[in-house]
């Protein structure tokens, strides 16, 4: 079997789930190398799993690498996708595509006119739960989809992780780390968005680190916590998406689905889309209840967008988790966020088309 020989920017937490799976279970990819701003933590990624450790500018250049997974921080994702493409690399990079529409649309050009594949996470769209409920609703099972809720509702990261400031920077809080779980999933679904507008507050200016060695430590918070907004999608369907880090579970905690998709027939209400599995539920007559998933993709298999762009690569077809999907969501997010200001709605420039369906046979 072919496999896209993939060299790994960002040895954070979140690379070990990337390296792992990209190294045991997915067969179309293989990790070379990794490269880290901090060359001590790439080191110890590369002996880890025994693979090479190279500055960011030698894995850029290094012919035995056909492809970079970029893991860096968002405000790091726009630099070295530009940089790997403009070397001659295939890109997937972790969300957003970068902080902002004009950066993440350039970046798609490039890829286009040098003739590479551009993907980008989430891909846990691509899991049974998502996968599942994008099966209902295009065989008929809630009829002609009519409206939508989404809720990401939480406390702030401060709570678990020990550096938490670059979640309230530019490209972090709730719409812009989160933002992507639901809003891919119900483009996957629903299709392409028209228009959006929002309302949006910083509920605080400052934050403390909670856990860790710099716990009590304080912060500032750059960007709105607390995100309403309405989307109107070219399918008619309107909905409605609030996100927020501003909960505090010691004296209130939220009790609303995560998605749920209203249509003429019946309604289906998906799990966390921040996973790849979960119940979906299915309600036409009477009761909700659960209906099967359509595979078994329900564990942690970030990295299976990769796995699907180097499919997409070796058979020549479109990439699933791919940027136009990733700058349709960017374009979304932020809409969202500028129409806070403006009270205005936003329309959308960048469509996208709907990733098809999986055949898990």
């Amino acid at each position: 079997m072919k496999k896209l020989k993939v060299g790994v920017i960002g040895c954070g937490v979140i690379s070990d789930i990337y390296i792992k799976n990209c190294m045991t279970i997915f067969k179309n990819t293989e990790i070379i190398a990794c490269a880290d701003r901090l060359d001590e933590k790439a080191r110890e990624k590369a002996a880890l799993y025994g693979i090479k450790h190279m500055t960011v500018d030698e894995l850029m250049s290094y012919e035995g690498i056909d492809a970079v997974l970029n893991l860096t921080i968002p405000a790091s994702h726009y630099e070295i996708s530009k940089k790997a493409l403009l070397a001659g690399k295939h890109v997937y990079s972790e969300k957003p595509l970068a902080l902002n529409v004009s950066e993440g649309l350039e970046l798609v050009q490039i890829a286009a006119q040098k003739g590479l594949r551009i993907g980008c996470a989430p891909d846990t769209f691509l899991g049974a739960a998502v996968q599942t409920a994008i099966k209902l609703v295009n065989d008929g099972w809630i009829g002609t989809p009519v409206g939508a809720h989404a809720f990401y509702m939480a406390r702030g990261h401060e709570h678990w992780h020990p550096s938490p400031e670059f979640y309230y920077q530019a490209g972090g809080g709730p719409m812009f780390d989160m933002g992507p779980y639901y809003l891919t999933a119900m483009v996957g679904i629903l299709g392409a968005v028209d228009s959006v507008v929002g309302v949006a507050k910083t509920t605080q200016v400052q934050r403390q680190i909670l856990v860790g060695e710099r716990a009590g430590e304080l912060f500032s918070v750059e960007t709105p916590t607390y995100i309403s907004s309405l989307l109107n999608f070219d399918c008619g369907v309107t909905a409605t998406f609030t996100a927020t880090f501003d909960l505090n579970y010691q004296y209130f905690e939220a009790n609303l689905p995560f998605i749920e998709i209203y249509g003429t027939e019946g309604t289906v209400s998906l799990p966390d889309p921040n996973y790849f599995g979960g119940p979906v539920k299915l309600r036409r007559d009477g009761d909700f209840h659960e209906v099967p998933l359509v595979s078994a993709v329900t564990e942690n298999l970030r990295g299976i967008g990769l796995s699907d762009m180097a499919d997409a690569i070796f058979n020549n077809r479109p990439v699933r988790a791919g940027g136009d999907l990733a700058l349709h969501v960017l374009e979304i997010m932020e809409g969202i966020l500028v129409s806070s200001e403006t009270m205005e709605f936003t329309k959308m420039q960048n469509k996208c088309g709907r990733p098809t369906e999986i055949n898990f046979q």
